[in-house]
């Protein structure tokens, strides 16, 4: 993976991490109601990056109802589609001006390389924003024939209303901008809940948002802590949909706290994504493509293929050329000229990524390459491939979400084995297949139960693909067209002729 080189952090976003932040609620920068603040850390150091506010229930209340007010009246319910389509590309331009700031702040917030922070969190973010853009005048409903004589029926889709977002620390910036674009390309306002240990790229999307000229209260942001402010937007009773990205565990909390409302709820949750490497496959692309479907943001990617199924006659390569990428893969701050992964966001994180390869290595697990923290200041660690795993231990059945291979043989020819291999989790999030073999390939695809199969590096997290998972790894799809239509009632209009 080619590093982008960055010089140290600019004036600009040193400033903008040293003021004080506020609520972005209404189109104004205000004051949590109680006045608490939460301090960040920078994961390279794990030293003070700068405080926010803490808001809680009361502003989030706020918040709600600015966004409520804004649906049901001004000029965002009466706005035509290519009006929100004009405001998500003004915003994306922004987006794509401000990216070499978005990269530093992501750098120090959430540890990721620059380049990363840059490309795939700005960059990638006003494409992806351009594209929800064309779909806001484009959902439409349907006009069936009908079995009655003289009968006459046409559906609409209508934007639900409010939608509390919910996001993760993992890839801050562009999963809130994805939500923010399907929420204004349907037509919905929402409140954004980002997460506590990086709440900056958010914040700097707000001072986006405002300079775009969007109509008072369609985004808010409010930042504070998930078991206060995420709870408190999560029980709202006039939120009509939680929009959450994060653990399988809160997402199931958020089914159960939504139950008395029967709010709708769209859950993007965790996974334990196989990978399967065959022997025919290009060497030469899958081992760098499956190394780097785990190593990439320090494996803190819920699509990470961490299970590693490669076939026995090339096993012994395939382990050789991960393992030599890990020794050399740079690990180092993200705004160190060179680096190539970044830390872990946070202490806790970092002991508990260390805490299932010490079960693995208990339960017998082989250390081919790294397994320990690296350095003495930050949240580093070494890029790791274990072997000798199999499918009762903790670290193969667990979501990890840190820079861990288990790879493990196979040397079964039929596809319902496999897939039966690929299936046995509780996720169902993503998969990998490296394979030439066009029977293998779409045969195998069809057994996997995945909300999304890779094959021979697919196409990422392309902003025109439906994006979710089956089982534990959560309800409904974001990007694609169907990304927009999920925050859509259908209304039938029914009439006799």
């Amino acid at each position: 993976m080619n590093a982008v080189v960055k010089p140290a952090v600019s004036d600009r976003t040193h400033a903008f991490l040293q003021q004080p932040h506020k609520l972005f609620i209404n189109n104004q920068w205000v004051e949590s109601r109680a006045g608490q603040t939460i301090e960040v850390l920078n994961p390279a150091t794990g030293k003070a990056l700068g405080r926010i506010a803490a808001g809680d229930a009361s502003d989030i209340d706020l918040a709600v109802k600015a966004a409520r007010a804004a649906f049901d009246s001004g000029p965002w319910p009466s706005m035509p589609p290519i009006e929100r389509a004009k405001l998500l590309w003004k915003l994306a331009d922004l987006i794509e001006a401000a990216a070499d700031q978005i990269g530093e702040t992501l750098s120090l917030d959430n540890g990721m390389p620059f380049g990363m922070g840059k490309f795939g969190g700005a960059l990638g973010s006003a494409q992806s924003m351009r594209y929800a853009a064309g779909w806001a005048g484009k959902i439409d409903g349907r006009v069936p024939v009908l079995s009655a004589p003289d009968k006459f029926a046409y559906t609409l889709r209508e934007p639900i209303g409010v939608v509390g977002c919910i996001t993760p620390w993992n890839f801050p910036f562009a999963m809130e901008a994805d939500k923010v674009s399907q929420v204004v390309a349907s037509g919905c306002t929402m409140v954004l809940k980002p997460a506590e240990l990086t709440p900056f790229g958010a914040l700097l999307l707000g001072k986006l948002v405002q300079e775009a000229g969007f109509p008072p209260g369609v985004i808010n942001i409010v930042t504070g802590y998930g078991n206060t402010a995420g709870k408190a937007l999560v029980e709202h009773p006039d939120v009509n949909k939680i929009s959450f990205t994060g653990s399988t565990a809160t997402g199931q909390w958020i089914v159960q706290a939504c139950a008395p409302t029967l709010k709708r709820v769209a859950l993007e949750l965790g996974g334990k994504s196989p990978t399967f490497v065959f022997p025919d496959a290009d060497l030469s692309q899958a081992i760098p493509g499956a190394a780097m479907a785990v190593f990439v943001n320090s494996g803190q990617i819920c699509v990470a293929g961490s299970r590693l199924y490669i076939h026995k006659k090339v096993f012994d390569q395939v382990i050789e050329g991960i393992s030599g990428l890990a020794r050399n893969l740079k690990v180092g701050p993200g705004l160190e000229p060179g680096s190539q992964m970044g830390p872990l966001v946070s202490q806790g994180q970092l002991d508990r990524v260390s805490g299932y390869i010490e079960s693995g290595i208990t339960e017998g697990a082989e250390v081919v390459v790294g397994g320990k923290r690296q350095g003495s200041e930050g949240y580093f660690l070494q890029p790791t491939v274990l072997a000798q795993t199999h499918r009762s231990m903790k670290v193969v059945r667990a979501e990890i979400f840190g820079p861990v291979i288990c790879a493990m043989p196979f040397g079964d020819e039929d596809l319902d084995a496999i897939a039966k291999v690929a299936n046995d989790t509780t996720y169902g999030l993503s998969s990998y297949i490296w394979s030439r073999d066009v029977g293998t390939v779409h045969k195998l695809a069809k057994r996997i139960h995945a909300g999304t199969v890779q094959v021979n590096g697919g196409a990422g997290l392309d902003p025109a693909l439906p994006f979710g998972g089956y089982k534990q790894s959560g309800w409904g799809r974001e990007k694609g067209r169907e990304g927009i239509e999920a925050l859509m009632e259908i209304k039938t209009v029914a009439m006799s002729l």
